[in-house]
């Protein structure tokens, strides 16, 4: 447990990881907020919340000449090799916006890609991946099981070079454009993570099935997975066998510490809004910025998230010096959801019938915070995982 120990310094931001940064907040303001309008009403009319192709080009062809493809993928990937801190402060840049767009590669599956791909599957699958040329999604979480990794039932059985898997998955994102999946199966008899293995399964491996799609509130779509006799060659295990569960949870603290920095971005845009709101709108002859009920929600507001992305980088810091970070980063995602739903919250609140809307982002981004109080497991396990912790000393 990192939180005790001394000497991690948070360090400021280098100047050319600002200079990154601010790169990116010109993006998210200049290509990015502008298709808002267009995505909001895609998704108040019941379509799917997302990007036509004709938007998403130029934003990829663009990023990619700014460059800003690969960002924190090592350097002999042809990334920048951003360092965790810097990567968090373009993800709270990025959270401004609910225009559904990120920079290839996902970071918390190449993350876990790093730790623990072999030469071969780093050429095959770590190598594209890096290079935005391919799509990945995770698979570990099933129906009945939730957070816990004691009910994870999906196993894999050796067939000779063979390894034969049977179960189901459920909310699983991003698969329908998925290029592989990476799996997490019971391979052995333990109860909690021993046994597990992590399995790279490719899109259209025979007895893989997108059995359906469920549509989420804040307009996401996560998938249930059947897996029936899915046979697979003991080429596609990541990792070492039975050790799956170790780089799953530096996957997660990634996701994690990401999560922290998009609510943080969220939380930011909400008070952008609630001020502008309170600096223009009366009520009853008095201006709503000189009342004290909203000076009170900004300055509670300016402050959480002063002390959440403080947060965030106390955790990134850790994180690089090689410190277990699973404590700091249950405390950030159980913070930064909660935060960034009081922030917007009382940002709809500040519109009154207008933040009721779905012509505002408010709305969908509180959708969306609402849902990351389960993604990456609910807030009370994590509460329940820090409270463990600390009562072990």
């Amino acid at each position: 447990m990192a939180l005790d120990t001394d000497g991690i310094a948070i360090p400021p931001l280098a100047e050319e990881h600002r200079m990154v940064r601010d790169l990116v907040a010109r993006f998210v303001e200049r290509d990015l907020m502008p298709l808002e309008p267009a995505v909001l009403k895609r998704e108040s009319e019941g379509q799917r919340y997302g990007l036509t192709p004709e938007e998403e080009a130029p934003l990829l062809a663009k990023a990619k000449e700014l460059g800003l493809y690969g960002l924190d993928v090592p350097e002999e990937f042809g990334g920048a090799d951003l360092p965790i801190s810097a990567l968090m402060a373009i993800e709270e840049e990025m959270g401004r916006t609910v225009t559904p767009f990120i920079f290839p590669p996902d970071s918390p599956n190449l993350h876990m890609l790093l730790a623990v791909a072999n030469p071969e599957q780093r050429m095959k699958y770590l190598d594209p991946y890096a290079r935005g040329e391919m799509r990945s999604s995770i698979a570990i979480s099933e129906p009945g099981a939730g957070g816990d990794p004691a009910g994870m039932t999906t196993r894999a059985v050796k067939d000779g070079d063979d390894w034969i898997i049977n179960g189901r998955k459920i909310w699983v994102s991003g698969v329908p454009r998925a290029d592989f999946i990476i799996l997490m199966a019971r391979t052995g008899e333990g109860k909690r993570q021993e046994g597990v293995t992590a399995f790279i399964v490719e899109r259209g491996t025979p007895g893989f099935i997108i059995e359906r799609e469920i549509p989420m509130i804040g307009g996401r779509r996560t998938y249930e997975l059947v897996f029936e006799d899915c046979r697979v060659h003991e080429r596609q295990i990541l990792g070492q066998l039975g050790a799956g569960y170790a780089p799953m949870q530096l996957r997660l603290n990634v996701r994690r510490l990401q999560m922290g920095a998009r609510c943080t971005g969220m939380a930011r845009r909400a008070l952008d809004m609630l001020c502008e709101q309170a600096r223009n709108r009366s009520t009853f002859g008095v201006r709503l910025a000189d009342r004290q009920a909203i000076q009170w929600w900004v300055a509670e507001a300016a402050t959480k998230i002063h002390t959440t992305r403080l947060m965030v980088r106390d955790a990134a810091a850790k994180m690089t010096a090689g410190e277990d970070v699973r404590t700091e980063a249950s405390m950030l995602k159980v913070h930064a959801t909660e935060m960034a739903q009081e922030v917007l919250d009382n940002a709809m609140q500040t519109f009154g019938a207008m933040g009721m809307t779905k012509e505002l982002p408010l709305q969908l981004m509180a959708s969306q915070v609402r849902v990351q109080r389960i993604y990456e497991g609910p807030s009370e396990v994590h509460r329940m995982a820090i409270a463990r912790r600390m009562l072990k000393g």
